[in-house]
C-alpha cells in the first residue's frame, strides 16, 4: 500500500473530507509509525555504521536516526570483531571510576539520546561498528515503506484509530479499529520479535516465543 492509497483509504473509512482533517492525515500516519517502531524491532529497520573511537574520549556520538542499539563492536587491525557488553551508566561509572585510566573498551551504556559512554576510556584511536535500529523515512514522505509493502493493516487501522479520535467519532468505532490494530500489531510482533529471532545468539536481544 502506497501513501496515496493509505490516505484515500482513511478518507473512505472515516468519510470526512474537510481541509483540517485532510491536513492532519500525515500526522495520523506518522504517529502510528512511531508507535510501531518503538514496539517491534524489525530486521528491516537495522543499520550498520562504522566510525572511530578517539583516544582519551569516553563518549561516542550516535547517528541522528538512531532508535536503539543492537550491538557495538571494536574492529581490530586483523578484521576480528570484539563485541562490547551493554550495561547502564551506573555500572560504567562504578567499574571504571577514573576516566584518565584508559584501555580497550569492553563495555558501553546509553548516556543520553545522542551519546554512548564507554568503559574504559579508549587508549588509542579505534575503529568501531555500530549495529542499530533506526527510524526509517515515513511513508508520508517516501511514498512507500516496508510497513506499507508488508503490513499495511498496521498502518491503516492505527491511522483509523487516530483519525476517528480526531473527529470525535463513536467510541465503539474507535474500539473496533483499535482491536484490528492490536491484532495486526500482534502478528507483526510474531514476525519481528519471534520468527526472525529463533536463532538469536545475543542473550540481550528481545525475543517473543513462537508457537
Amino acid at each position: 500500500m502506497t501513501y496515496i492509497e493509505l490516505r484515500q483509504a482513511i478518507i473512505d473509512y472515516i468519510e470526512a473530507g474537510d481541509p483540517s482533517f485532510l491536513d492532519n492525515i500525515p500526522n495520523f500516519v506518522k504517529s502510528v509509525e512511531q508507535k510501531v517502531y518503538n514496539i517491534v524491532q524489525l530486521p528491516a529497520l537495522r543499520k550498520n555504521v562504522t566510525g572511530s573511537l578517539s583516544s582519551g574520549n569516553k563518549y561516542l556520538s550516535l547517528p541522528s536516526d538512531w532508535l536503539s542499539t543492537y550491538s557495538l563492536a571494536i574492529v581490530k587491525a586483523d578484521g576480528a570483531y570484539e563485541y562490547l557488553l551493554n550495561k547502564d551508566v551506573n555500572f560504567i561509572r562504578e567499574a571504571f571510576p577514573y576516566p584518565a585510566v584508559s584501555g580497550t573498551p569492553t563495555h558501553y551504556a546509553i548516556f543520553d539520546d545522542n551519546t554512548l559512554i564507554l568503559g574504559p576510556t579508549p587508549n588509542a584511536d579505534l575503529t568501531a561498528e555500530l549495529h542499530y535500529f533506526y527510524y526509517p523515512q515515513s511513508i508520508v514522505d517516501a511514498g512507500t515503506s516496508w510497513l506499507g509493502d508488508n503490513f499495511d493493516t498496521v498502518l491503516l487501522y492505527g491511522s483509523l484509530v487516530e483519525a476517528n479520535m480526531y473527529i470525535k467519532g463513536e467510541a465503539d468505532t474507535t474500539a473496533l479499529y483499535q482491536k484490528q490494530f492490536d491484532e495486526s500489531l500482534g502478528k507483526l510482533k510474531v514476525l519481528g520479535d519471534g520468527k526472525n529471532r529463533q536463532d538469536a545468539y545475543r542473550s540481550g536481544q528481545f525475543r517473543s516465543p513462537v508457537m
